[in-house]
């Protein structure tokens, strides 16, 4: 088993140690854990900054490697929030900081807002809203290539009223997807989304991940997002189970920035 989206108290909405994160990993006997903790420069909600302390967070990194070792691969990791203008060289700066095997590009604001707050939304239909956002995906993700896969693709789903009707911007996902592919990149079945009680609405959803393997793209993760160590492995059996419905055989894995394939 392999997780390839988690937390520790290096991000500013987890309160657990990174030891204690991976002993959890190492009891349920998973094989690779990528550490992806926040690094979302300029975020505008000043109580959660989600900056990162980049030389005590690498020293940490190169040390949980060495101690869990014989159990796991520990894989070293980052999730960058990108956001456009000046945010984007903060965000280039850090993939460039270290060695990691693996970086997650993600999305929590849109053109300066914070996604997860009414004024994201205010003024608008849940449609409208979904709209602005990938609109704003595009437009970053044309500029930004230092990532390795984008997590969570479609996480304004969880903030949004109600289910939004995707054939109103099924185009502008296609859109996305395929830049996706062209550049190389990979998405994530991150199955935090089980937990937010979503209900048939994962992340991705079901026609996203199709959109993708039918476009041709390949390199999918699958990651708890887990900001608890309880979390940790949530579900992935299920993710994989939604990789094999889209039609994949093999999940990514990262090393050095590389992926490789391995059989489900």
């Amino acid at each position: 088993m392999r997780d390839y989206h988690t937390h520790s108290n290096f991000s500013s909405d987890c309160r657990t140690p990174m030891d204690a994160m991976l002993a959890r990993a190492a009891s349920l006997g998973i094989s690779e854990y990528a550490v992806t903790d926040h690094y979302d420069p300029d975020y505008p909600d000043e109580s959660f900054p989600f900056d990162l302390d980049f030389d005590r967070y690498h020293e940490s990194l190169l040390a949980m490697e060495a101690k869990y070792r014989p159990s796991l691969r520990l894989v070293k990791g980052i999730e960058i929030g990108i956001q456009h203008g000046k945010t984007m060289d903060k965000c280039r700066a850090a993939a460039r900081a270290f060695p990691y095997d693996f970086v997650l590009g993600s999305f929590h604001c849109a053109d300066g807002m914070d996604i997860c707050r009414d004024l994201f939304f205010e003024g608008r239909e849940p449609e409208d809203a979904c709209m602005a956002f990938y609109r704003y995906m595009l437009r970053c993700l044309g500029e930004y290539k230092d990532y390795d896969v984008l997590a969570h693709f479609n996480i304004i789903d969880r903030y949004v009223g109600r289910v939004p009707d995707y054939g109103i911007y099924s185009e502008l996902i296609e859109d996305i997807v395929l830049l996706l592919i062209n550049d190389g990149k990979g998405i994530e079945i991150n199955t935090s989304s089980f937990r937010y009680g979503m209900g048939g609405r994962t992340t991705p959803s079901a026609e996203i991940l199709r959109h993708y393997v039918r476009m041709g793209g390949e390199t999918v993760t699958v990651g708890s997002d887990a900001h608890r160590a309880e979390d940790i492995g949530h579900m992935l059996g299920r993710a994989e189970d939604m990789a094999r419905s889209a039609g994949l055989r093999y999940l990514a894995a990262f090393k050095d920035r590389k992926a490789e394939y391995l059989r489900i």
